[in-house]
């Protein structure tokens, strides 16, 4: 029980704003509030009736109470928002900062400057583009920005000693700056081209390819031409997948579910008119505040230190004047924000469907896909990931004794299994028993043809296999410029082959055994059973065929009719083998060249 002297504490307490801090016996933080008066405020927590449970409970372990006072309500705003992210209190909602979300970031320490994926505080030296909600919609943006300007993706280390083009070239993902394939102006160019695209004046872009288009027309240029005129229908794609009918519109909606003890924060990020999709945090509520309350210190340690700030913040609940919240984000940021509740026409409607979104977010993760959840958390906690993973693909290799190798991949995202993702790959050319270059083939057909179609990458790739493989894997990843946005472990039997004695595998560190008890070792494993399974079904229904098919339904020109003749004519195989070439064209149906061909496949 407290030994705190509530009454003696709150009657020298001064009635100025300032920030508290009540600390338990063992002098760990319980919680940090703010107050515009601070006796009045503390002195709510020791009141007889009227506290909620929770809250109860929190004041019984208060041993001591600190206080700091301030000049201004912003002060305290910031106040109280450093010690929350520092401390991170039992009691406060620690919320995630924007540098955990990922930027996208344009060097300018090189002639042919890179898009890349980025992630963390941001340094001079480069520009940045975000923060986005996840890097799903990273790793979308570059996409159609590698496809429709061929930028450069490999690191300064890869540029330096290319010399001849790589695969991103072969596939028209790159111009080849590294082997002089463009010139420094008409990359410059691009670079320009996709920064406009990058500030939401794709209109205007489009104004601009479309007048050069018609310039190298009237030149004759006809291949120029062409190339704008692609330019432009591959921007227009783009636009019409990701705009909203806000105009240009520049904002963030923010809204909040609460059910039972938990809270789910949601943001939709929308910049320049296009929405770049929502990401969403869930925490418990330990003092079972008001959504108004919740949506308060969201706000304040969502954007009181970010990297960027839009134009508007639009709320899916009323928080008040938030007068102090006004000044202090205008202050620190040096521009106007809008913060909105009341909203009509197109903006109510979007923040309708972002309090929709957040709503079915909170309830699936307190649905039937709960364990999941919490599963996928734990993995991205022990893979120190720096958000939970949307989607993971699963390989496998399965073969006996080098015949018939085939690879399996199986897919699975926040949900489960994602079993129409599921794909076999039939290995050719590959030394029997090779499983490494068995690998290497297997994933490097599986990321060449996603990047191809646009398809959807993974968050986290799963090698079934040892360190071996997973150089390999991360061999294949370099080589396709995926290797930044994309973690990759490998999972390995140990040597007594033991179920929960597997080691795990991560690029730089000691092998690990998180063991069964391990929630987020369970979805690995759970995902590398279900790949070895399918991987080795592929398997099995490939040999099966290939030993129950004659060797003469492999040789062009005997169909069905010509093999039951030589059937009948020899008495099986053994005898078509011995046979010469004279013996084969007296079988009805056989021409002579037809025997010289049949003889030939057998024989050689």
């Amino acid at each position: 029980m407290s030994t705190f002297d509530s009454a003696q504490f709150i009657a020298n307490l001064t009635t100025s704003p300032g920030v508290y801090i009540f600390y338990d016996a063992d002098n760990v933080v319980l919680y940090v509030g703010k107050a515009a008066n601070l006796k009045s405020r503390v002195s709510s927590y020791f009141r007889r009736t009227g506290l909620s449970a929770k809250t109860k409970l929190m004041v019984s372990k208060i041993a001591r109470c600190e206080i700091q006072r301030t000049r201004s309500e912003r002060e305290e705003l910031l106040l109280e928002n450093h010690l929350i992210k520092h401390k991170r209190p039992r009691y406060n909602i620690a919320l995630r900062d924007d540098k955990s979300f990922p930027y996208i970031r344009i060097t300018d320490d090189n002639d042919f400057p890179r898009f890349a994926f980025f992630r963390g505080p941001r340094k001079p030296g480069a520009r940045y583009y975000g923060p986005y909600p996840n890097a799903g919609a990273v790793r979308e943006i570059l996409t159609q920005l590698h496809k429709i300007f061929r930028l450069r993706q490999c690191t300064n280390a890869v540029f330096r000693n290319r010399s001849r083009p790589c695969l991103q070239y072969q596939i028209n993902r790159c111009s080849a700056p590294c082997v002089g394939k463009i010139s420094q102006a008409d990359y410059a160019e691009d670079v320009r081209h996709a920064m406009q695209m990058l500030d939401g004046r794709d209109f205007a872009l489009v104004d601009e390819l479309a007048g050069k288009m018609d310039q190298a027309a009237a030149q004759l240029a006809y291949e120029h031409a062409a190339k704008y005129r692609d330019r432009i229908a591959l921007l227009q794609r783009a636009a019409g997948k990701q705009y909203i009918s806000t105009g240009v519109l520049d904002a963030d909606v923010v809204s909040v579910a609460v059910e039972s003890d938990t809270v789910c924060f949601g943001v939709m990020t929308i910049r320049r008119g296009r929405n770049l999709g929502g990401r969403y945090q869930i925490r418990k509520n330990p003092l079972d505040s008001s959504t108004a309350e919740l949506l308060q210190t969201f706000l304040a340690q969502n954007y009181l230190d970010a990297a960027g700030l839009p134009a508007e913040i639009l709320l899916s609940e009323d928080i008040g004047k938030c007068i102090a919240l006004k000044t202090a984000l205008t202050q620190n940021h040096r521009r106007k924000v809008s913060i909105k509740h009341n909203c009509r026409a197109a903006r109510a409607r979007i923040i309708e469907s972002a309090r929709l979104n957040t709503v079915d977010q909170l309830r699936s993760h307190l649905s039937k896909n709960g364990q999941l959840q919490r599963q996928l958390i734990d993995l991205a906690t022990m893979l120190e990931l720096d958000e939970i993973p949307r989607r993971i693909e699963c390989f496998d290799i399965s073969h006996t004794l080098g015949e018939r190798t085939v690879g399996g991949c199986v897919v699975a995202d926040r949900q489960g299994f994602v079993k129409s993702d599921y794909r076999r790959y039939h290995l050719t050319g590959i030394k029997p028993g090779d499983d490494y270059a068995a690998m290497q083939q297997t994933l490097t057909r599986r990321y060449q043809r996603i990047l191809k179609e646009d398809g959807k990458l993974p968050d986290l790739i799963i090698i079934d296999g040892g360190r071996g493989q997973l150089k390999v894997a991360m061999q294949v990843l370099d080589e396709l410029q995926l290797r930044e946005s994309i973690a990759v472990i490998a999972v390995s039997k140990s040597r007594e082959r033991k179920v929960g004695a597997e080691q795990l595998h991560m690029p730089g560190k000691p092998a690990q055994r998180p063991g069964l008890h391990s929630p987020g070792m369970r979805v690995i494993l759970r995902l590398r059973d279900q790949a070895h399974g399918f991987a080795l079904g592929g398997h099995r229904k490939t040999r099966g065929q290939a030993r129950t098919k004659s060797p003469l339904q492999q040789i062009a020109g005997i169909g069905n009719k010509r093999r039951r003749n030589l059937l009948r004519y020899f008495g099986g195989m053994r005898e078509i083998n011995k046979a010469s070439v004279e013996d084969l064209a007296n079988t009805p149906g056989i021409s002579l060249a037809i025997a010289h061909q049949l003889y030939d496949h057998l024989h050689n």
